[in-house]
């Protein structure tokens, strides 16, 4: 069989959709895999923020077009820019084993956040990432900044911002570990769901497709996703707000953290939620439902700063 992946342009998608494709090369039965690179809408309109012109789903959607029109067997995604709830006929066939879940601050003079200026600038395109900037610093100047990799360090190194936010796992796929100041554990800054996860989707039709996937599933990383997008499809949660969650089994047991946030980090509401890992989607649930009485509803309704 000869496999098709649709795959963003940026550099990044296409690292991620090489590493699957040499994955899926070694297996029986692939003859061939090449790749479909297409442009999204979330990658073309750069001056407006993705909750005013739609959402994480911009990225996702031509590269959908393209398996229902037969031009792709499979795209590959970041699973933090995949919609909690998929377009019917869609499924996410395969999860990789999950890289860095951290969040990343690449400053300009490499001093780590507690050495930064006062009113400092710090660019990041994530509403989460910057709620909980706002939460650690909050004198920072905390800017929006969308692109790929390469053009968000070029506006750091071109001195529009003192230091930027990015996911760990990007940098350290496209070898730009070594740029890294400071790395945020989890208990600093919460990631987004599946931050760091490769994930697989194809039509739910193609048997043929989902049963060579399986061998590339991580059923690990598979739970601790199921449970962090559940938090976020059950508060029924886009772009307008920041939400995150992180999930982590040891012994069998699952444990989750998860928050929402006021989008100017004055207000913080925190749950977590622990129990067998067979129950990861329940747990993310109860996880959301937690932080729904907490007040949650207020602060998804939220205007961005």
């Amino acid at each position: 069989m000869r496999l098709r992946i649709a795959t963003r342009q940026s550099e990044l998608a296409l690292w991620q959709a090489r590493h699957v494709a040499e994955q899926l090369e070694a297996l029986p039965g692939v003859s061939g895999v090449s790749l479909v690179p297409l442009s999204t809408r979330g990658d073309e309109i750069l001056d407006r923020s993705l909750q005013k012109i739609g959402g994480k789903g911009l990225f996702i959607k031509e590269l959908e077009v393209a398996m229902q029109a037969g031009q792709a067997d499979l795209a590959v995604h970041s699973m933090k820019d995949v919609p909690a709830d998929l377009p019917d006929g869609f499924c996410i066939a395969a999860v990789l084993e999950r890289a860095s879940p951290t969040d990343a601050l690449v400053s300009r003079d490499d001093i780590p956040l507690a050495g930064l200026p006062q009113g400092a600038v710090v660019g990041s395109s994530s509403l989460r990432r910057q709620a909980q900037l706002r939460a650690m610093r909050p004198d920072l100047e905390v800017k929006p900044l969308r692109g790929n990799v390469a053009t968000r360090l070029g506006k750091l190194d071109g001195e529009d911002f003192n230091a930027i936010v990015l996911a760990s796992a990007g940098l350290g796929r496209l070898g730009l570990g070594a740029r890294i100041t400071e790395e945020f554990a989890p208990s600093r800054m919460l990631p987004a769901a599946a931050q760091g996860v490769i994930g697989i989707e194809c039509l739910e039709n193609r048997d043929d497709v989902r049963e060579l996937l399986t061998a590339l599933e991580h059923g690990r990383t598979r739970l601790t996703t199921r449970a962090e997008r559940a938090v976020a499809r059950e508060l029924g949660a886009n772009c307008q707000s920041p939400v995150a969650g992180y999930a982590t089994i040891e012994d069998g047991m699952l444990t989750l953290d998860a928050l929402v946030a006021a989008a100017d980090g004055s207000r913080i509401l925190r749950t977590r939620q622990q129990g067998p890992e067979a129950d990861a989607e329940a747990l993310g649930i109860a996880a959301a439902r937690e932080l729904l009485e907490q007040g949650a509803s207020e602060l998804l309704g939220e205007t961005p700063p």
